[in-house]
């Protein structure tokens, strides 16, 4: 009985051993690194307007066009984006323009596969009267000089109206304009600057701040 027992082990033993080398050299899941400085382009799903954000609040978007390192798709179109708003500053009264500054976090594939990575806006080419600020990825109004002079023009030329139609004189006009002058510099240095709105829809170009891995295992191949 004990020679049949001792058999039985041993062959047990055996094919425990000659099943774990086939473990051992089945493929394992291959990493695949995206690089840093990678640029993807991607939409907005909601709009933003610096009069309404605030830090920490959420941002999503959507890649618009496959990323593909060494001929391989490594980031789909259709990819969703999530991040968060990490400075906001309205435009002041007499200084100082409307800013936001954002930045991504988190890659989810239409899979569920999410990937974490450091994500930063290197262009804004959706959005109008807008400029990058820093290489943090801040995004700022232009200014509104042109605006200024002319609600400035304006109201001066309303006020030489009123004043050579109140004297009958040109006297009278000069008077008018100097006082709608003064009235519309007030009203252009007491206004508030022009916000940061950006649509949803809007394109806006990621960065990668630093090399990102992912399992190319769980990426999905490109639908035919």
């Amino acid at each position: 009985m004990r020679t049949i027992l001792s058999a039985l082990l041993l062959g047990a033993v055996a094919a425990a051993q000659t099943a774990a080398p086939a473990s051992a050299t089945s493929p394992d899941q291959p990493t695949v690194t995206i690089p840093a400085g990678t640029k993807v382009p991607v939409a907005l799903k909601h709009a933003l307007s610096t009069k309404s954000a605030r830090e920490g609040d959420a941002v999503y978007a959507e890649t618009t066009f496959p990323v593909v390192v060494n001929e391989r798709v490594l980031i789909p179109a259709g990819t969703y984006v999530q991040g968060r708003i990490t400075h906001v500053q309205r435009a002041g009264r007499i200084k100082g323009r409307a800013e936001v500054q954002m930045h991504f976090t988190t890659l989810i594939y239409p899979s569920g596969y999410t990937v974490v990575l450091p994500g930063a806006i290197d262009n804004v080419p959706g959005a109008d009267k807008t400029s990058m600020k820093n290489e943090e990825g801040t995004i700022r109004q232009d200014g509104q000089k042109g605006e200024d002079a002319a609600k400035i023009a304006s109201t001066a030329a309303t006020g030489t109206v009123i004043g050579g139609l109140a004297s009958g004189s040109g006297k009278g006009a000069l008077i008018g304009a100097g006082v709608g002058g003064a009235v519309g510099t007030a009203i252009a240095m007491l206004s508030r600057g022009n916000d940061v709105k950006l649509d949803s829809g809007t394109t806006l170009e990621m960065v990668l701040q630093r090399p990102v891995p992912v399992d190319g295992n769980r990426i999905p191949p490109p639908a035919k």
